[in-house]
């Protein structure tokens, strides 16, 4: 196995952040900071600068990094090469995905993928859409599942599903008898909102800038979470926009009521990974078999 001592300087070295790197290896920040101690004592020298609170490779830490870059590289590839050989999938893949999908379909998926692959340990991360890239991109997660479009140019972007999005209202509310409505029906009546940065509300505004004639919703709550957003509609708090996949059971409960928009309003989710970074078994295998569950839905 890789010197565990490298795998946490070339954590530290990566973020130059003691706290953060504690939270990725899972660790308290005193053990992190003891490690790379031993590693300073060992080679006789300084890895790190610390002053006013910012934290820089020496000149012999930048030289330790690509080394450590590189050997912790060959050994992700040599346990690949051997794993394939021996047909076993095993190890830690880290999933980060948004709040409708860790909530609404995640559940499934990674239930079925364990029952195929008991010894794969999956980590999974929630948050929301812009977050969970920046997770990719500062590789803290091995895969990102997100909803609405992703623009960088460095992350890999793969399509998994298109999703609808409706309006959901109180079923005494007068606009619950229509079969569809147009965005400029909805703007007078008072919305709740998901919070910024969430691929929902992004979606949503994108659309009303597109089909309202410069219109602005009546927004009267941010809210972080599709089921606190379910609950206050059912309150009778305002309207809101979401997945269809995250009413189904408000939907057969009738607790609340479904209208579609005019022109509908979909959003893809997507998988997003690093271009360059080296996949392991388990993180390819997981990937495969997300996007064939992805297909089946």
């Amino acid at each position: 196995m890789a010197d565990r001592r490298l795998k946490i300087f070339h954590t530290v070295a990566r973020l130059l952040n003691f706290t953060k790197a504690a939270e990725e290896l899972h660790m308290t920040q005193p053990a992190v900071t003891f490690q790379i101690r031993q590693l300073e004592e060992q080679f006789n020298t300084r890895l790190f600068d610390r002053t006013h609170n910012k934290v820089t490779l020496t000149d012999v830490g930048e030289r330790m990094f690509l080394y450590a870059e590189r050997i912790l590289k060959m050994y992700a590839e040599m346990t690949h090469s051997i794993t394939e050989m021996t047909g076993d999938v095993s190890g830690g893949v880290t999933l980060g995905a948004s709040t409708t999908i860790a909530e609404y379909m995640l559940p499934l998926l990674i239930g079925e993928f364990k029952l195929k692959h008991p010894d794969v340990m999956i980590s999974l991360k929630e948050s929301n859409t812009d977050d969970i890239v920046t997770m990719v991109e500062d590789n803290v997660i091995d895969i990102g599942i997100v909803e609405g479009a992703v623009s960088n140019k460095n992350l890999v972007v793969e399509e998994c599903k298109m999703d609808q999005l409706v309006v959901i209202m109180p079923n005494h509310h007068p606009l619950a008898k229509n079969d569809s409505v147009h965005v400029s029906d909805i703007l007078s009546h008072p919305f709740i909102s998901r919070e910024h940065g969430s691929g929902t509300q992004e979606t949503i505004t994108k659309y009303v800038e597109l089909n309202s004639d410069h219109g602005i919703l009546n927004i009267c709550f941010e809210l972080s979470s599709p089921e606190a957003i379910k609950g206050a509609v059912e309150a009778g708090m305002g309207l809101s926009i979401v997945s269809r996949a995250t009413i189904i059971k408000e939907l057969k409960l009738g607790t609340l009521t479904a209208v579609t928009l005019s022109p509908s309003l979909e959003r893809p989710f997507s998988f997003v990974r690093q271009r360059y970074k080296f996949k392991s078994r388990a993180a390819e295998e997981l990937l495969g078999f997300a996007k064939e569950f992805c297909g089946k839905m």
